[in-house]
């Protein structure tokens, strides 16, 4: 191979080398907490007679230019620099000087990652929290217009019991204030500050990690720095919150792709949320709540992928953690757009409660009040009033009817034991009687659905 091949190949490798090795072109991403970092940094150190007045102040200066010129679109973001740290030191000593270089002083890329990172995920699990409280206020609102609507309950995807379609919103409110209540909690348990860790053995400067601590909103320092450097559970933690959220999305996003079928047709979504088949004019497909449930996948992947690079990492730190952000980004920029998106839907979809209600009449949904009337009223065994029952569903198929629509005649001719039985049963197979009779604390009557929407727009005035 001549000298002039070699030389090309050698610059190849040596571009594909840098590609590889540099995190810039994702990093960048953490711009604004790499600046406020450095911001506190530099206070701290002119605090402690590290930095002159002077210096801390054309060091503060430099970085709020550099962040004006990243947010404006005028900074050029290049390979050369390697990642966000990087790029942020240079130019800033560009822009002041000599100062800049002493910005680095006591202090590790090693903390200085640990602490962007963290400040992000702490941001963006307050955003998301927020963003859940808001959805949570959306399914609280809709259940609050429909807890008499009937819709039947289902197990295993066939019909059991009725419930109120109220009700049935509160269980998803449920889900996600769970997941509101996982990205506090979570915000509690990482509000430690990495700064000062240096590598990952402290510094021999004389640093104060509290004053970075609280200039930068964190509760305390972190107590261990060979620990703190390589931790990422931090950044399991908001995947596995955003996973276990997205989950949520994809359940209530299949059943609003089940509802809006032509079989169930109980709500319909609006146009900005459906679109036409391309040549079938007549179909209106639920492209946003296929989306929804095709996304959790992808969130999913980025936790597992995080966890897999994390498993065999001795300790301190690697460069292997260099893995970690942008699934974090990636999961975080899904799990934001995809609460906006169904809280939009929500509020927008029509509810066809005739149709919720036409449907609770196929299955027999009160077969199992029958049951319990007979055990209550005639003193019956639960087994023997179990095998009565199933009578009265044969006569009701018999007849092409549901066990709710028939007359006391018709039941007492189901079977023996029912000869003298009460006008009273007909009431019990009602099905908002059914529905009210469940009025069991966080059962599905209407009362019991009514004091859970009371809870709910308490804890979102208190949240």
């Amino acid at each position: 191979m001549s000298n002039t091949n070699n030389q090309i190949l050698k610059n190849t490798n040596a571009q594909i080398l840098d590609e590889f090795n540099a995190s810039i072109m994702f990093d960048k991403e953490l711009y604004a907490q790499d600046i406020k970092g450095s911001i506190a940094h530099s206070q701290m150190l002119c605090e402690q007679g590290v930095l002159t007045s002077d210096e801390q102040t054309a060091i503060e200066t430099g970085l709020l230019q550099v962040k004006e010129e990243i947010e404006s679109g005028n900074f050029e973001f290049t390979l050369a620099t390697e990642d966000i740290h990087m790029a942020v030191e240079s130019r800033l000593t560009e822009i002041i000087g000599e100062p800049g270089k002493k910005l680095h002083t006591a202090r590790s890329r090693n903390d200085q990652v640990a602490t962007d990172f963290r400040l992000y995920v702490q941001d963006k699990s307050v955003q998301l929290k927020n963003q859940l409280k808001q959805l949570v206020a959306t399914f609280v609102d809709v259940a609050s217009k429909h807890t008499t609507t009937l819709i039947p309950g289902m197990t295993h995807l066939q019909h059991a019991q009725p419930l109120n379609f109220g009700y049935h919103m509160l269980a998803y409110a449920n889900m996600f204030k769970r997941d509101f209540e996982r990205f506090e909690s979570s915000y509690e348990r990482n509000n430690y500050s990495p700064l000062g860790s240096a590598a990952l053995a402290g510094t021999p400067h004389n640093i104060d990690r509290f004053s970075t601590c609280e200039k930068l909103g964190f509760s305390s320092p972190t107590n261990h720095a060979m620990d703190t450097v390589s931790d990422r559970d931090f950044a399991l933690e908001i995947l596995f919150n955003i996973s276990t959220c997205m989950m949520h999305i994809s359940r209530i996003s299949e059943e609003l792709i089940l509802w809006s079928s032509y079989e169930f047709q109980f709500v319909r979504m609006s146009d900005e949320y459906a679109t036409t088949s391309s040549i079938m004019p007549q179909k209106k497909n639920p492209d946003v709540p296929e989306l929804l449930r095709g996304k959790t996948g992808r969130v999913y992947g980025n936790l597992i992928s995080l966890l897999t690079v994390m498993k065999g990492l001795p300790l301190a730190y690697n460069k292997d953690t260099q893995e970690d952000k942008e699934g974090v980004f990636d999961s975080v920029k899904t799990a934001e757009i995809s609460i906006s998106i169904l809280n939009e839907v929500i509020k927008t979809m029509i509810v066809n409660t005739d149709k919720m209600e036409d449907a609770c009449k196929i299955g027999h949904l009160t077969a199992t009040d029958l049951a319990d009337f007979l055990v209550q009223k005639q003193n019956m065994a639960f087994r023997t009033a179990y095998y009565i029952t199933k009578d009265v569903v044969a006569k009701a198929n018999e007849l092409g009817k549901d066990i709710s629509e028939l007359n006391i005649d018709e039941i007492r001719s189901a079977n023996e034991e029912l000869k003298d039985v009460s006008e009273e049963i007909v009431m019990y197979l009602d099905l908002r009687n059914s529905m009210n009779s469940r009025n069991s604390y966080g059962g599905t009557s209407s009362i019991q659905t009514e004091n859970q929407i009371k809870y709910f727009e308490q804890w979102l005035e208190k949240n």
